[in-house]
Parts: structure tokens; sequence; C-alpha cells
């Protein structure tokens, strides 16, 4: 059994998407703790909150992980390679996983505004 995710049709807009970006939620505390292990890729992005440090320990590919807080504001942007582990980040209440590159394509950065929508 896999862990749960949600998908949801309406998903984030970043600062550099003319279009939303496919998005999983991480649903439960587990799913937040598997995160994209087992995976070979990500169409889109995974978001995990609450969470404040990610790591790549048995990971099949490299990530972007952006930090935000509360509101959705990105605190950092780093990419990992697999097998790393990362540190908590002080004030990040969501992180946002996707492949390495995805998120200088969407032009996030350090102080955009990431938008979840509803359902």
């Amino acid at each position: 059994m896999t862990a749960p995710l949600t998908s949801h049709p309406w998903p984030l807009t970043t600062p550099g998407t003319p279009a939303p970006v496919p998005l999983e939620v991480a649903a439960s505390a587990r799913a937040r703790r598997r995160g994209l292990l087992g995976r070979d890729g990500i169409d889109g992005a995974l978001l995990l909150s609450p969470a404040a440090a990610v790591h790549t320990l048995g990971m099949r590919f490299a990530i972007d992980v952006a930090y935000m807080d509360r509101k959705f504001r990105v605190l950092a942007v780093r990419t990992m390679k697999p097998g790393r582990m990362g540190r908590p980040r002080p004030r990040s209440r969501h992180i946002l996983e996707a492949e390495a590159g995805a998120m200088e394509r969407w032009g996030v950065r350090r102080g955009a505004q990431i938008t979840v929508h509803d359902r």
C-alpha cells in the first residue's frame, strides 16, 4: 500500500508559470515521510505540509526543494542530489519538491510567492 497523496485539479502557480503546475499533496505524516522515495520522477511538484526539512536518502534522482513560510513565501531553494540530508530551516512550514531544474524554470526563488489553489 502506498502512502496517501491527493492531487489537486487547480494546483499551484508560481511567478514564472503561465499555467498551473500539477501538484500532489502529502496528506498524512506517512506520506510526508515517504515523499518522492521509490519514484523515478514527478510530473509537477509534491507539497509537504507541515515540514521543515527533507532528505534524499534512497532517492533515484536529484530534486529541487523550496522551503516556504506559513504564507507560502519562499525562504530558500536548494537542489539536493540523492543520498543527502537537508538541515531544518527556521520558519519553514511547507516544503515543495520537484525534479532538479524545475524551480528555476518556474521562477521559484527566495522571496517568491507560491499560490496553492483550492480544489
